[in-house]
């Protein structure tokens, strides 16, 4: 069995990590050749402010006076420069933003996992193209661009990481320390003639990174005093240091300005899927070689902002975020850089006719190289008679564009250049985009013919090994060599097929994969047979119900991740599931507390998402009822017949003296962090005490079924109440209300049904309960119990509304932990949250299982195969084209499932330790005088 589990673990991770390569492999190609504009740019130099997580609304809204958060930018859009709404995409972090903005690219999904700071490919920016870059902010942001700079010429200057605090008393000193510190570049320069010669080039590139409105956006949401406080400080501190530049180069007309952002922010803090509050942001360029605010009488877009901003009769130039990068690369005059896919937004240019018909003609080239490497790559790893070429862009239809635009340049026809290049650009884009996906269909199916033939193979392994349905029969050895060396043979022609290719390793893998799972399968032919056989002397009518009632089943698990309300249909179902079955007729008391905690389980699927609105006082509430519950149940324990050791009365002691801590430090913290106090180092040591202890005090309890699960209850309960903000603290009481009720009903279950006899479960231990010769053959009801199973896990995740999406993770939730920024640290944390009513549900499966005398391996098969035939349903659901927020969601539901599953393996593990184990503290020995 463990080489059973080892290769489902294996066949699930490399299900997992196919979709990157599948979907979300990196599109960069390298061997291009630069090109610039080989006319003179109207700027020497410019100045990028980026205001990171500034939404676009937050900037143009005018309040109900009439007033605006930022007057001198108010007053540059609507004097001396253009304006538009720049569009990410997803993720709508800060690292795939700033790439965005400066290299022209977006990355693909899997960088976001690779970290924020590294570089998980080598790319070409405007910084590395310029003659000299000077940049200030985050350590976060700047070293990857300098890192990644060929050449020593990016500098950077950045605030210690421990700045960036969400407890702190005002994040936006940390834009303040920015705006500081190039002052004093600039006036210090005056007195340094290897700076001020540098300084006074031309291609010169001055970068601000203001984090402040991101940090305080994060700890104060976007409608808060302290982000359009942060806001307007930003606005005073842009109009200083443009004026400190112009009076630096004696108002030479040279410089010119772009203020955006890399990404929005949701009205609860957080970012990262691509809800239009994240994915638009505002764009303001003035300055040298830029247009001055155009007059127009109507203008129409799909939102309704125009109005709301009272911009309506200035015309507003959209663009998409990787447009920023050549734009800026036209200004100054550099090299596009080499990976950019952006467009040139011509309109924000205020300059000739031919000067915007060669820089866009270069723009066209540029992306035109990278179509040429991409094709290339692909022609030389695919066999020739198997290669399709884009029809679109063959050989002499690049010729003949790229000909055809250099006779209008040379003609003077402007604007029908600029059209053809416009046209060529898209071609050349979705051509990019065509060699990038060429090979998805042939890896789709590979992996989808080995998702069959795994869910194929545990379900034969279920029926053989766990049922009376089949006799055991033995393929004979010839039979068996034969069927062996066929299943070698058609191996070794994929690999060779593949090794002609010169394919990536990880084809091989994904290839092959299929042929020994689909080895196993046939190999348990006669299983097949036995199995047809008895299905063939069943009625049809029965077949086929059962079968329905398992797709919707699995139907309903798979609606639950695009609409949350079908967990409390689920619930409520669940809640009927006695009387439908008539056990409330034995068990009258137990229904009703069925009912009961499924009806209020229930309510939690249509409550909004967690970290929306805080309700600390809510918190404490949960906190202060489950002390009454544990000092209840502790009551009701001492008088029960089990006699107690003082060892486990001390446990329990010191479990319920953990939630009063908890409930204290949440209090304290909250409040500390409201008073702009910061979090109290003492808070941060007993979370973190109360963590760690959580990990071993269950261990240390008494391994009586109800004792140790309350035990476990009590210890995740002390944890996870560090980690709420609101409503979703009542949820792992109620959730493990229902689990402990759960048991006792499968109990009633297994009596109705006349499969064994009822166990006193008041004193069933779970360190005994593994002797094998007890164990029984799987049941019709089994399949019930599993599908239970993986509708409380999937309950247990969606329950409290994390949709499955980046955005819905609020950092609130860890500040009693930490409160300066550090992605890894908040990410396992807010990973921990989300697993302890996995915990909680996984401990009682294991309490279920043997106490109903199964097997825990045969409940588990069954619950292998929902879940597969689950994820097999998302593998097919995942997307890259349409809207980004249909993307990121069809992602995420996949990983979520695979996840899930392998999760659900290594949970099992952790729920038989957890249950099971015990730890002995060392005995004091008494000393006779």
């Amino acid at each position: 069995m463990p080489v059973f589990i080892l290769a489902g673990l294996l066949v699930h991770c490399v299900f997992l990590v196919s979709i990157f390569d599948i979907y979300f492999s990196s599109p960069l190609v390298h061997g291009m050749t630069p090109h610039q504009t080989p006319l003179p740019p109207p700027a020497k130099r410019l100045v990028l402010f980026v205001a990171d997580g500034l939404r676009a609304d937050s900037l143009y809204e005018m309040s109900s006076n009439n007033t605006t958060q930022a007057p001198y930018l108010r007053g540059i859009l609507e004097n001396n420069g253009s304006w538009g709404v720049s569009h990410t995409r997803v993720p709508t972090e800060s690292r795939p933003g700033h790439v965005a903005l400066i290299a022209g690219f977006y990355e693909d999904v899997s960088a976001v996992a690779k970290g924020w700071k590294e570089n998980p490919v080598e790319f070409d920016s405007v910084f590395n193209e310029s003659k000299y870059t000077w940049s200030w902010g985050s350590p976060d942001i700047l070293p990857m661009f300098a890192k990644g700079a060929t050449g020593d010429h990016v500098y950077t200057f950045s605030y210690s990481a421990e700045s960036e605090d969400f407890g702190a008393e005002d994040a936006a000193r940390l834009d303040t320390w920015v705006f500081n510190h190039v002052k004093s570049f600039f006036n210090s320069s005056r007195s340094n003639q290897t700076l001020f010669t540098a300084l006074n080039e031309d291609k010169v590139v001055l970068f601000l990174h203001l984090l402040g409105i991101d940090t305080n956006g994060h700890a104060h949401r976007p409608y808060s005093r302290e982000y359009k406080e942060n806001i307007k400080k930003v606005d005073e501190g842009i109009k200083e240091i443009a004026s400190v530049i112009e009076n630096f180069y004696g108002n030479d007309g040279k410089t010119a300005f772009i203020l955006t952002s890399d990404h929005g922010m949701t009205d609860w803090g957080s970012h990262g899927a691509g809800h239009p509050s994240e994915t638009l942001t505002p764009l303001i360029v003035w300055g040298a070689g830029v247009n001055s605010p155009q007059k127009v009488t109507s203008q129409s877009f799909k939102d309704n902002f125009l109005k709301e901003w009272k911009l309506e009769d200035l015309k507003r130039l959209d663009v998409n975020q990787a447009d920023i990068a050549p734009l800026m690369a036209s200004l100054i005059g550099v090299p596009f850089p080499l990976n950019s896919v952006g467009t040139l937004p011509l309109e924000y240019l205020n300059n000739s006719a031919h000067f915007k018909a060669e820089s866009i003609f270069t723009n066209a080239v540029q992306i035109l190289e990278q179509f040429k490497v991409k094709m290339s790559q692909k022609k030389e790893t695919t066999l020739s008679f198997l290669f399709t070429p884009f029809k679109p862009l063959s050989d002499s239809e690049q010729i003949n564009f790229l000909k055809k635009t250099r006779l209008y340049i040379q003609q003077q026809q402007y604007d029908e250049a600029v059209s053809l290049c416009k046209t060529l650009i898209n071609l050349a884009l979705e051509g990019l985009s065509y060699y990038h996906t060429y090979d998805r269909l042939f890896l789709g199916l590979s992996i989808a013919m080995g998702f069959v033939g795994w869910t194929t193979y545990v379900i034969l392994v279920i029926i053989k090994t766990h049922t009376n349905l089949t006799k055991t029969v033995r393929i004979n050895n010839k039979e068996s060599t034969v069927l062996f060396y066929s299943f070698v043979f058609v191996g070794m022609i994929i690999a060779f097929f593949l090794l002609i290719q010169t394919c990536p390793w990880t084809y091989y893998v994904y290839c092959l994969l299929p042929v020994p799972v689909w080895y196993a399968v046939v190999r348990e032919f006669p299983v097949i047979q036995d199995l047809t056989t008895n299905l063939l002397s069943l009625h049809i009518s029965q077949s086929v119900g059962f079968l329905l009632v398992c797709t919707l089943g699995i139907e309903i698990l798979v609606f639950s991740f695009f609409y949350r309300s079908t967990l409390t249909v689920g619930l409520l179902v669940f809640a009927g599931w006695p009387v439908i079955t008539q056990l409330w007729v034995k068990a009258k008391t137990a229904t009703l507390i069925w009912t009961l905690l499924c009806v209020l389980l229930a309510i939690f699927p249509l409550m909004p998402v967690v970290g929306r609105e805080a309700s600390i006082p809510l918190v404490i509430a949960t906190g202060l009822l489950t002390l009454l519950i544990s000092c209840f149940s502790l009551a009701s324990l001492c008088k029960s017949e089990n006699k107690y050791r003082n060892e486990d009365l001390k446990v329990y002691f010191y479990q319920i003296l953990s939630i009063t801590l908890s409930t204290y430090v949440v209090s304290s913290t909250h409040d500390s962090l409201k008073n702009k106090q910061g979090l109290p180092v003492l808070n941060q040591v007993i979370s973190w005490m109360t963590l760690v202890s959580s990990l071993v005090l269950p261990l240390l309890s008494s391994t009586f079924l109800f004792q140790r699960l309350f035990s476990i209850l009590l210890s995740l309960m002390s944890t996870y109440l560090l980690l709420s903000t609101g409503y979703e603290a009542l949820f792992p009481l109620v959730l493990s209300g229902l689990m402990f009720v759960w048991i006792n009903m499968e109990q009633e279950a297994l009596q109705h049904y006349g499969l064994s006899l009822k166990p006193k479960l008041a004193v069933f231990d779970f360190a005994y309960a593994t002797d094998i010769t007890q164990f029984r053959q799987l049941h019709l009801d089994d399949v019930r119990r599993s599908f239970f199973f993986v509708f409380f896990i999937v309950t247990a995740f969606f329950g409290t509304g994390n949709i499955a999406s980046v955005n819905s993770f609020d950092p609130a939730s860890v500040y009693c932990f930490l409160t300066v920024f550090s992605p890894f640290m908040m990410g396992g944390l807010l990973l921990l949250k989300i697993v302890i009513p996995f915990v909680l549900v996984s401990c009682v499966f294991e309490a279920v299982q043997v106490t109903t005398q199964l097997s825990s391996k045969s409940l588990f098969l069954i619950v292998l195969v929902i879940s597969d035939i689950m994820a097999l349903h998302f593998f097919f659901l995942i997307k890259d084209y349409g809207s980004w927020l249909d993307i990121g969601t069809s992602i995420s539901h996949y990983l979520l499932v695979m996840s899930l599953t392998i999760f659900m393996m290594l949970m099992n593990g952790l729920a038989q330790l957890l249950t099971t184990k015990r730890l002995e503290l060392p005995k004091r020995t008494k000393h006779h005088s």
